[in-house]
């Protein structure tokens, strides 16, 4: 193992960083996105030191295929954005930049700064960046040219002691974002990490923060847990320190009171994780409400109505995440579908015209042109495809 050593305030050498060469780390270069490397490699062409980090290289150390790869970078969001015409700014206060390879999007962030505090907006340097980061186990940097891993924060010796240790004083890291919380408990239940008594006891007193959270927030999370192959293990160890009740407080209820519908509701996602990140969003969330929609769903009033009551009945349940119509939509009718029953128009098909057609899945990515005929929906930049 090798150090990074930088100037001190006395002008002598300070160790700063761990570096881990491939043996140390144990990445197998061919796990590594080969469009996530070509990004690095541009950018340090560039002159702009760069590495892929977060939960990529989390994943890759774990002996895991990452889903996607984030890079970070001394270049601003317009220098990226000059170097990759493939490529857009989003954001209004704190601006990334996403690189697009077909439907593939690279999330590309300039390293912050701690001038303005864990969450202000101003570019600064790695050794800044690193410590804006939430738990060690994230926040390793990865370089694909030299085949090496930069440690500011001991991250590695943390992976290797499996446990989730907080870099943000855990005093404020919760008080600054709640939604920190529900990552905690998922990155250790996926991983099969511990939580230290500290950051338990802390997760348990301030879990109320989770009421403030918008429900665009909530619903991003709930439907990161439930594309992940280990869905079942995060619900069950959200649920049992108390932070599923804020998440789905219905669900949540019901796993409490009836022991029957907390092993047939794990149940489902566990059907599901095993080949979840090639379901559609209406099977994902089919995992949350068909246990539901089983036991209160009834059938016996007319194809139209029964479909209407239950979809009302999935929105309320799924409250405070807020899907997209189309998803829900899908979701219930696929739990109709299961029990022989098809559902030709979906709950706002009154409307009728091509919308009514798209939500009812007859013809899902085209639009009507008034005439009877059916033309392309053009996508809009950036977006991924089905989005």
């Amino acid at each position: 193992m090798r150090y990074r050593y930088s100037a001190g305030k006395n002008g002598k050498p300070v160790k700063k960083a761990a570096v881990y060469t491939r043996d140390e780390h144990g990445i197998n270069p061919a796990d590594v996105d080969g469009e996530a490397v070509g990004v690095v490699a541009r950018l340090k062409d560039a002159g702009y030191e760069s590495y892929v980090v977060g939960g990529a290289v989390r994943d890759l150390i774990l002996g895991k295929k990452p889903k996607d790869f984030d890079i970070a970078s001394e270049a601003s969001p317009t220098q990226i954005r000059r170097l990759f015409r493939n490529s857009r700014i989003i954001g209004r206060r704190f601006k990334l930049v996403h690189v697009y390879f077909g439907p593939r999007i690279y999330e590309v962030s300039t390293f912050r700064s701690l001038k303005d505090g864990l969450t202000g907006n101003t570019f600064g340097t790695i050794e800044e960046d690193v410590l804006r980061r939430d738990f060690t186990m994230n926040a390793l940097f990865y370089d694909p040219a030299a085949q090496v891993v930069v440690d500011y924060v001991g991250g590695m010796k943390d992976i290797r002691a499996k446990t989730v240790k907080a870099i943000i004083p855990v005093a404020t890291i919760f008080a600054d974002d709640p939604v920190r919380m529900i990552r905690a408990v998922k990155y250790a239940a996926a991983t099969g990490f511990s939580l230290p008594f500290a950051l338990r006891w802390k997760i348990r007193s301030q879990s109320p923060l989770l009421a403030s959270v918008s429900p665009s927030r909530l619903t991003e999370e709930i439907l990161k847990i439930v594309t992940s192959p280990s869905a079942a293990a995060i619900v069950a160890a959200l649920d049992a320190i108390g932070l599923y009740a804020y998440l789905q407080p219905d669900a949540a209820k019901l796993m409490k009171s009836n022991a029957l519908f907390r092993r047939r509701y794990l149940a489902s996602l566990e059907a599901l994780s095993s080949d979840a990140f090639k379901n559609r969003p209406g099977e994902r969330l089919g995992a949350l409400i068909n246990d539901f929609m089983e036991d209160t769903a009834d059938l016996t009033l007319g194809t139209n109505e029964s479909y209407k009551a239950a979809y009302a009945a999935a929105r309320s349940f799924v409250l405070p995440m807020n899907p997209p119509r189309f998803d829900l939509e899908q979701a219930v009718r696929r739990f109709f579908s299961a029990r022989g029953i098809q559902v030709r128009k979906s709950f706002l098909a009154e409307r009728g015209g091509g919308a009514a057609k798209l939500a009812a899945g007859e013809g899902a990515g085209v639009a009507g042109d008034g005439k009877g005929r059916r033309k392309r929906r053009r996508r809009k930049p950036g977006t991924k495809p089905g989005v």
